[in-house]
C-alpha cells in the first residue's frame, strides 16, 4: 500500500517556488532534498558504492551485525509498535533490522517514508518478494506530514528510523530544529534510531565528497538536469563545476556548484543571472563527535539510550528516547 498527500502539481510548484527563491538569494543556494529524482536516486546507488564513499559500508555492517542487539532494545517490554523510516531509500540496510523483527517474532508495522514518489514505489514491489510476511504502508511525502499521516493510521508505539547520516544534511542549529519536530510528533517513550558520521581524519571524509570518478559532481549537476527537465530551465551544465570543502574544527563539509562564466539561466519565466566565479551551495555533510551527538539529544528532548558502532569506529546509529 502507498499514502501520498502531495498531487504532482503541487509538488512541482514547491520545487519550483523554492529553486527560483534559493536562485535568487545572496548568496545563492538550492534544495538538497531535490537532488533525489529517478535518475539521482540511481546516481546516489553509484554514490554509496564508491571505494571512497566509507558511510554505507560503515553503517551496514552495524545492521549486518548488531541487528539482533538493536532489535532487543526496541522490543523490551514492547507489544507493538511501528517502525518508521524516514528517507527509506531502498531499504538494504535496515531489512537487515526488519528481518530480525520478523524472525524474532515482534508484532510491528513498517512505515518507509521517502520525498521520491520512484523509491516508494520501488519497495512496493521489491520488499513483499524479499520479505513476505512483513507489514507496510508505503508513505511518500515530506517527512513530518507523513509522520502526522502515520500517527493517524495507528495509535502504538513509534520506533522511528532515521540512518545514513541523514542528519548530517542540516546544520548543526537545523539539526537540533529538525529533532525537535519529530519529538513534538512523538509519545513519551518512543524512540529514535538516529545515524551520525563521525569526525574522522579530514582527507578522509573530503575524499568521499570529491571522488576521482566525478560521481558526486554527476549527483550535484543532475540537479541542474532536473530543473531543465521539469520546471523548464536551460542550464548548461557544462558552465558549473563541483566544489567540496572540510572544516575538521566545525565538522562542516560542504559541496557547491561553482559558475564558470557570465551566464543568464532561464526557469520557466525567471531569468537568473550567474556571475563567474560565483558558487551555489548544495549541501551540507555535517560530520560528529560523541559529545555533540550527547549535546544535540538532551538539547531536541530526548535521552540517548545505547550507542551502536561499526568495527573502525566511523560511524554510530544512535538509539534515543522520548524524555
Amino acid at each position: 500500500m502507498i499514502l501520498t498527500t502531495e498531487t504532482n502539481t503541487e509538488v512541482n510548484s514547491q520545487f519550483l517556488n523554492e529553486t527560483i527563491t534559493g536562485l535568487s538569494a545572496k548568496p545563492k543556494y538550492m534544495h538538497s532534498k531535490y537532488f533525489y529524482d529517478e535518475a539521482g536516486d540511481y546516481i546516489f546507488q553509484q554514490i554509496m558504492n564508491m571505494e571512497e564513499y566509507y558511510l554505507t559500508d560503515a553503517e551496514m555492517e552495524i545492521m549486518q551485525y548488531q541487528a539482533d542487539q538493536i532489535a532487543n532494545v526496541i522490543s523490551d517490554g514492547n507489544a507493538g509498535f511501528d517502525l518508521i523510516e524516514l528517507g527509506a531509500g531502498d531499504a538494504t540496510k535496515s531489512i537487515h533490522l526488519l528481518r530480525k523483527l520478523i524472525n524474532n517474532k515482534l508484532n510491528f508495522q513498517y512505515f518507509p517514508i521517502d520525498i521520491s514518489a520512484h523509491v516508494i514505489s520501488d519497495l512496493s514491489v521489491k520488499l513483499p518478494q524479499a520479505l513476505p510476511e512483513l507489514q507496510f504502508t508505503g508513505l511518500n511525502g515530506d517527512y513530518f506530514d507523513m509522520l502526522k499521516a502515520a500517527n493517524e493510521i495507528s495509535d502504538r508505539q513509534k520506533v522511528v528510523l532515521f540512518m545514513g547520516a541523514n542528519i548530517g544534511n542540516m546544520n548543526v542549529d537545523e539539526a537540533e530544529a529538525f529533532c525537535v519536530k519529530v519529538k513534538a510528533l512523538l509519545s513519551p517513550d518512543d524512540l529514535l534510531i538516529i545515524g551520525f558520521d563521525l569526525k574522522k581524519n579530514p582527507k578522509q571524509i573530503l575524499d568521499a565528497y570529491n571522488d576521482k570518478s566525478g560521481i558526486t559532481r554527476s549527483f550535484n549537476l543532475n540537479l541542474l538536469n532536473r530543473i531543465n527537465r521539469e520546471l523548464e530551465g536551460n542550464f548548461n551544465v557544462d558552465h558549473f563545476e563541483h566544489y567540496a570543502s572540510y572544516d575538521p574544527e566545525t565538522g562542516e563539509c560542504k559541496s557547491y556548484l561553482i559558475s564558470l562564466e557570465n551566464q543568464v539561466v532561464n526557469i520557466g519565466e525567471h531569468a537568473i543571472q550567474f556571475q563567474k566565479n560565483e558558487y551555489v551551495y548544495m549541501e551540507i555533510s555535517q560530520k560528529y563527535a560523541i559529545a555533540e551527538i550527547e549535546r544535540l539529544a538532551h538539547r531536541s528532548g530526548f535521552k540517548v539510550q545505547q550507542y551502536f558502532f561499526d568495527s573502525r569506529q566511523y560511524f554510530v546509529d544512535a538509539i534515543w528516547k522520548v524524555a
